[in-house]
């Protein structure tokens, strides 16, 4: 088998014994690498991201496992979407991470590549790249963090700090408490202890043959962390031997497998998002009805935070991800490949639940399903979601009056003012918050419970946007309404008072106007103008995709021919 990093090395022309100089220039003579596979290491670490923070250790163990295997190992590094800090939202940068991604590897002289990645849009990102780039990939997890404890009871980032943000809010909480939370609720580097957008990717990745089995579920602290990356430096290289790519992997039925696995984790509703704009990569579509076939196939089958109570620490010790696969492989096609070479079958059909409490069956549920709902109706011709398992039980068919705010600075300074949200029956709605309008669809569609319901003890209201919310978060949310208001969806047309039905037992969503009336609306509305004129926000407007399109841009979605430079034979430096 010819190696593409060859081009680059092979003997006879003056641009690659520039190549060959410039590595001998690193110390690294042409014994070292000539006629091995050449593995990229992506890392996507950086200072501010205490998520993929553990990466900066992590490569070297697999940098060991490439060489081990027979391998020689490059690690260069990439830009890296920190959800913590990035505003308005990491979605905005996780498009041009994957455009980072699949760049370097195309300039690159790499004939396989390891993808570092937690933090919610790297793994995302990473995966929308190589099956761009597809070259043999696999990605590694940097791990969650661990969590901390409050008045005798372990309390886990993120979903407990809502709850607990909540309860400060409405003053039930000191100063000096919240100030012990903020010290003690994330105890290590790593991702969200839950089940985030990262712990629902990494879970994905594994069934979609992209992760090593058994790997995605281990903990940033724990040993067999170290043991998973040496692990994935060794396969890595083997996949290049059996040139097993990630079009091979991610195949159609493979992405039936995923949702299925997401539904019966209770997932993020992000990877709705996500998972169509990887698919979208390699051609193959995924509709909203495409995701709400495999949803209503499967119930919950892990109690786990936000839809449950456990942790990402019990998770692991209940067998992890392995163990879901093994109650689902009824409804699994269970040809698909794993990242080993070998199916779904033969890998997972020994696994065991260790933890029933946590991990349930098909026979014996944690809950009915389906954990998340696609959404139709006039409000939302093109469909919307919402996490059905952390929804309250009482609101999931509920009307009231809507309670409107143009974007999320309208939100701030209202929502707490005396007589704009009369009470807890109240629809409240978010507009402009969606891929254009912010642009880059942030996390505020968990919009917050007014400071006074919150003294009253409410905690949960009807609450509708074209916006995304943290996998983390919980509560009646409807998000990713489409089309989105920006753009001139009926979301736009809401206005205050207009009655708004949700009828989950229908999959309803209605704006309960006369045709006539929204017609007229329709007609006297027009956009708001934007402040980006320049730079990558004004791309990621004109460009970016609907939220049932994967908020990819529109120029990635076609295929390409081919990996190869752009200019052979290479070109030496300028």
């Amino acid at each position: 088998m010819r190696l593409r990093s060859e081009k680059w090395f092979e003997v006879g022309t003056e641009p690659t014994a520039q190549h060959r100089a410039a590595l001998r220039a690193m110390g690294h003579l042409p014994d070292a690498y000539a006629g091995k596979p050449i593995i990229g290491i992506a890392n996507s670490w950086n200072d501010l991201n205490n998520c993929n923070l553990p990466h900066k250790h992590l490569v070297e163990a697999v940098k060991r496992g490439v060489i081990a295997a027979g391998g020689f190992p490059f690690e260069f590094h990439t830009i890296s979407t920190a959800a913590d800090f990035m505003m308005p939202s990491d979605l905005l940068y996780r498009n041009l991470m994957a455009m980072d991604v699949e760049e370097m590897i195309r300039a690159y002289p790499v004939d396989g590549v390891v993808l570092l990645c937690e933090c919610d849009k790297t793994c995302p990102a990473q995966l929308m790249a190589v099956a761009s780039a597809n070259i043999p990939s696999l990605q590694l997890a940097a791990g969650h963090r661990s969590s901390g404890w409050f008045n005798g009871k372990r309390i886990t980032y993120a979903t407990d700090w809502w709850q607990l943000w909540d309860n400060f809010q409405a003053g039930k909480l000191t100063d000096a408490q919240w100030d012990y939370i903020e010290q003690n609720i994330s105890c290590s580097l790593g991702g969200c202890a839950v089940m985030g957008t990262a712990t629902t990717m990494k879970s994905i990745s594994e069934i979609l043959g992209m992760m090593l089995p058994g790997t995605s579920a281990i903990p940033a602290t724990h040993a067999a962390r170290t043991a998973a990356a040496e692990a994935t430096g060794r396969r890595i290289v083997e996949m290049v031997q059996e040139d097993l790519r990630p079009s091979h992997l991610m195949t159609d039925a493979a992405f039936g497998n995923a949702i299925m696995l997401l539904g019966a984790m209770g997932g993020s509703t992000n990877a709705l998002i996500h998972l169509t704009a990887i698919a979208g990569r390699l051609g193959i579509p995924l509709t909203l009805d495409t995701f709400a076939d495999y949803l209503n196939r499967v119930p919950l089958l892990v109690d786990l935070q936000p839809s449950g109570q456990a942790n990402m620490d019990d998770f692991h010790h209940a067998g992890g991800v392995g163990a879901v696969i093994y109650e689902l492989l009824p409804l699994l096609n269970g040809r698909c490949l794993t990242a080993t070479g070998q199916s779904i079958n033969e890998v997972y059909s020994q696994a065991q639940t260790k933890a029933p409490g946590i991990i349930g069956s098909l026979e014996h549920p944690v809950a009915q399903g389906p954990t998340l709902t696609i959404l139709k109706g006039n409000l939302a011709p093109d469909g919307a979601v919402i996490k059905t398992s952390a929804c309250s039980p009482e609101l999931t068919r509920h009307r009231g009056q809507a309670v409107v705010f143009r974007d999320y600075s309208d939100m701030l300074a209202r929502i707490d003012q005396e007589g704009v949200v009369p009470n807890e029956d109240a629809v409240l709605v978010l507009q402009n918050s969606g891929p254009v309008g912010v642009p880059g669809m942030p996390e505020w569609g968990s919009l917050p419970i007014p400071r006074h319901l919150l003294e009253k003890g409410i905690r949960d209201m009807v609450r509708i946007s074209d916006a995304r919310m943290s996998g983390t978060g919980f509560g009646t949310v409807v998000l990713h309404v489409a089309p989105e208001s920006a753009i001139g969806g009926p979301l736009a047309l809401v206005e205050d008072g207009d009655e708004i039905e949700l009828d989950l037992s229908h999959n309803i969503l209605t704006l309960c106007v006369s045709d006539e009336e929204l017609s007229r609306r329709r007609a006297q509305w027009r956009p708001s103008a934007s402040a980006h004129h320049r730079g990558y926000p004004r791309l990621f407007i004109d460009h970016v995709l609907q939220a049932p399109e994967g908020c990819d841009f529109d120029f990635l979605r076609s295929p390409t021919d081919s990996l190869a430079p752009f200019i052979e034979p290479m070109v030496g430096k300028s």
